[in-house]
């Protein structure tokens, strides 16, 4: 039946199985037979013998093609004399008796066997004091051994844990880079094998694989993190914290593979370790700092390992996430463009651990190495993006790092910093960062902060990313906070000017048309940064900006804008007047306002004028009236367009020459002073010349005017003297003809003095004024009573006309043939006496002529 016939099968295959077994046997014994005396040769003294031993038991071995079980018993037979010759004095002996080892245990069907044997004497080669292998390639192929005894024995390596781990905390900083890669490998391997057991002495390969993690190759730097990942992940979670500085050191490796087995050796631990919530808020960093890394490769791997770490979180916690995972919340308004919003799980994760992650963030932003203040601002832009609003209750300690991330030296830092801000504009409601950052800006000139320019970068930031409707409540304190002299007027500083001028353009950016309700405050800072920007470039983007606000208001341009505000401006100028210098802001603001304002500061000469009376009066700062006087000479000398576009500047002519010109024009002491009445007569000379002042107006200041014009003739300034001559001049031509005779008078001996002046400029601008003097003597100058005025005159004339330069001469016959018509008689004589005298009497002779052509034809 079914069962005697299986007795029977059984009892047949036993006794084959006995047969075989009995066939492997014997073949073994004539192996061990043929083998004993190379066996026995091993012991000799002589190397070649030794070595010629190892050779034939190879050869009598493997070259023979023996079973494996009968290779399994004569392994059994030559394991101990093949250990015995890893101490041999040859290298070659050794490295043959390695070899074999290895190859027996690839080809033998229970290599477990050996190990009571092996283990300990690659423990003592290796990892102990006595005969340690001497040769780099030995070590190398007995650690590959032991690799391979971790490959074909596995978990039946669990009783030798110590001497594993012994091997391995040697050989794991070997000098031979080869055996270091090799032990880390095994490492690996083994803890994978052993997980019950190898937790127990774990924490022993810590220290020598921390001293690896930083050696210069970076494929032993990769092998060592690689291992690292593997011990802490089957050993004990207090390891953790031994390596996290390590680790934390390698995302900042020049090798691309290094910081790629970092972040996937993170991950790992974040997926698998057994104790991973207690080392989220350690661990959650070093993964995300792998998003910005700069290899599009290790962003990806540590994107997907976050994913898939947010994913196993959100399932593992689905009770407590239950209704936010039923009712999703829609992403923020304004999110940021081109970023994917992270997962719940990974949303969770961050805001969970947010606040004991940010204090160590904020610590590494201040790090004296460069690369870890990029990293941790690169790292803190993350965390806010994953935040979002949850961002708000550590809004303190994030603004705090903003500044100092924003007033470091490195764009890097400065770019995350700036980005970082944007994200709270985004996710924090403006009344609330508003609240806190406003007051820093305020105040960023008294606190102890090295750059004042940082509070208006972060704030800027945060407007560029709020929205306007949120903004729109609390535009009037962000203009007044902006407006504010001790911000606007803060710093003359590009840097910090760059950033005023970067809010003002950020509200216009996010608030458009609302700007319009803070508009002259927006118009006041613009102004500043005009006024107090050194480079072309920055003055540029604010006149930029100017205009951008006014197309938000949709105004014709600069100039109706400035008609808006122009009473406020002038008042705001005004408020600071007595304390004003020639360092002061506000006189470079009234500059940009008066120069930019065109014609509409014709529209408010009662505000402007008292204004700039006020500012030159002779009490004041020297240097700053100087500014004022060319202030005022450019737009004199376009006054139909600025200061008379409305035609009333005559209104206040009388009091813009008394009370503004003429007491800058009295003679003090010093070369200041003297530049000081320079500009004046600058100013004076436009005002003539500008068309603004008619004849009768300046008839009715002439007594006060003329005299001080005359003392500026005798000026050590060239230039002082050649204004005064051509402000003479444009005086004349003005009223000349409807001056007094005493008037008339006084100014023709002045006149003359200067015909000796070292200035041919100056000589001829005189001469021009006496020509035109004389033109201007009508029918009420009586020239019998003024007789020897006149002969004083034509004598002084009738001197310059022998003038070495002919030039000269020929300027001094023109005044001459002027003078003619007034008491021609008086002339001829006069010319007649002194013709002899002459060098040459052919210009005597020529305005005799024509003194003779003018009789005649009056006759």
């Amino acid at each position: 039946d079914v069962a005697v016939t299986a007795h029977v099968v059984s009892i047949t295959t036993e006794a084959g199985a006995a047969m075989e077994a009995g066939g492997d046997e014997r073949a073994a014994a004539e192996v061990l037979r043929a083998l004993a005396r190379h066996v026995n040769c091993l012991s000799e003294e002589s190397k070649a013998t030794r070595r010629r031993a190892l050779d034939a038991i190879r050869e009598e071995t493997f070259d023979s093609r023996l079973s494996s079980a009968v290779l399994q018993d004569v392994f059994a037979a030559l394991l101990r004399p093949l250990l015995k010759c890893l101490t041999d004095p040859m290298e070659r002996c050794r490295e043959s008796a390695v070899h074999m080892i290895a190859d027996f245990l690839r080809s033998v069907p229970r290599p477990e066997d050996s190990l009571p044997y092996l283990i300990p004497a690659l423990s003592q080669r290796l990892a102990g004091s006595d005969l340690p292998e001497p040769s780099e390639e030995l070590r190398l192929a007995m650690v590959e051994v032991l690799s391979l005894v971790v490959e074909v024995c596995g978990g039946r390596l669990a009783p030798y844990l110590d001497h594993m781990v012994r091997i391995l905390q040697r050989t794991i900083v070997d000098p031979f880079p080869e055996v270091k890669k090799e032990s880390c490998r095994c490492a690996v391997s083994f803890a994978k094998c052993v997980p019950d057991h190898f937790h127990m002495q774990s924490e022993s390969l810590v220290k020598p694989l921390m001293q690896t993690v930083c050696h210069q190759h970076f494929r032993v730097r990769l092998a060592a993190i690689e291992a690292t990942g593997a011990v802490v992940q089957y050993g004990t979670g207090r390891s953790v914290d031994d390596v996290l500085s390590h680790l934390a050191q390698r995302l900042f490796d020049d090798s691309p593979q290094v910081r790629k087995g970092v972040t996937q050796v993170v991950g790992g631990w974040l997926l698998h370790l057994r104790d991973r919530y207690s080392y989220f808020h350690k661990l959650i960093p070093l993964l995300l700092s792998g998003l910005d890394d700069k290899v599009p490769e290790i962003r990806l791997l540590a994107s997907d390992l976050w994913k898939q770490i947010g994913a196993q979180w959100e399932k593992e916690n689905e009770e407590d996430l239950k209704d936010k995972l039923d009712f999703p919340a829609s992403p923020p308004a304004r999110y940021p463009t081109g970023a994917e919003r992270p997962g719940l799980g990974c949303r969770e994760l961050v805001v969970r651990n947010l606040c004991k992650v940010l204090p160590a963030v904020s610590r590494d932003m201040t790090d004296w190495l460069v690369t870890t203040r990029v990293k941790s601002a690169q790292l803190l832009r993350v965390l806010l993006l994953h935040a979002e609003d949850h961002s708000t209750q550590h809004l303190g300690l994030l603004l705090s790092a903003l500044y100092r991330a924003c007033a470091d030296g490195e764009p890097g830092v400065v770019r995350s910093g700036l980005e970082s801000a944007e994200l709270i504009g985004t996710f924090v409601s403006p009344e609330v960062f508003l609240k806190l950052l406003l007051p820093h800006v305020e105040n960023s000139f008294s606190t102890s902060s090295s750059c004042p320019a940082a509070p208006l970068a972060v704030l800027s930031a945060a407007l560029r990313g709020s929205s306007g409707g949120a903004l729109r409540p609390h535009l009037g304190r962000v203009g007044d906070t902006l407006a504010h002299p001790d911000v606007c007027q803060g710093s003359q500083q590009a840097s910090y000017l760059q950033q005023l001028l970067a809010c003002v353009r950020a509200l216009l950016s996010t608030c458009d048309g609302d700007c319009e309700t803070i508009s002259l405050q927006l118009l006041q800072v613009l102004v500043t940064v005009q006024s107090a920007a050194g480079e072309p470039e920055l003055r540029e983007e604010a006149q930029e900006a100017l205009r951008t606000l006014c197309r938000v208001q949709a105004l014709d341009g600069e100039v109706e804008l400035y008609r808006q505000h122009m009473e406020q401006l002038l008042s705001w100028l005004s408020n600071g007047l007595p304390s004003w210098s020639s360092y002061s802001v506000q006189r470079l603001q009234l500059e940009v306002i008066v120069l930019q304002s065109g014609p509409v500061i014709g529209e408010f000469l009662p505000q402007l004028l008292p204004l700039l009376q006020a500012s030159v009066q002779p009490s004041r700062d020297p240097e700053m009236r100087l500014h004022i006087f060319i202030l005022l000479s450019k737009l004199l000398l376009d006054a139909s367009n600025t200061l008379d576009s409305q035609g009333r500047f005559s209104e206040h002519l009388v009091m813009f020459l008394l009370d503004l010109l003429l007491p800058n024009l009295v003679w003090h002491a010093g070369r200041t002073a003297g530049a000081i009445r320079a500009a004046a007569l600058s100013c004076l000379l436009a005002l003539l010349q500008g068309g603004a002042l008619t004849g009768e107006q300046l008839i009715a200041v002439e007594e006060k005017l003329t005299p001080q014009v005359l003392a500026c003739l005798d000026e050590d300034s060239q230039l002082s003297r050649l204004m005064a001559c051509r402000s003479l001049f444009a005086l004349l031509s003005l009223a000349g003809k409807h001056l007094r005779t005493d008037a008339l008078n006084k100014i023709y001996p002045e006149l003359l003095k200067r015909l000796d002046d070292s200035s041919e400029e100056v000589r001829a601008t005189a001469l021009k004024a006496l020509g035109l003097w004389l033109s201007c003597l009508g029918k009420d100058y009586d020239t019998q009573a003024c007789r020897p005025h006149l002969e004083f005159l034509f004598q002084q004339l009738l001197l310059h006309m022998d003038d070495p330069e002919s030039h000269v001469q020929e300027a001094v016959l023109d005044v001459l043939k002027t003078g003619s018509t007034v008491y021609p008689t008086l002339l001829s004589r006069e010319a007649e006496a002194v013709r002899d005298k002459h060098r040459s009497p052919a210009y005597c002779d020529r305005l005799l002529e024509h003194i003779r052509s003018l009789t005649q034809e009056s006759a």
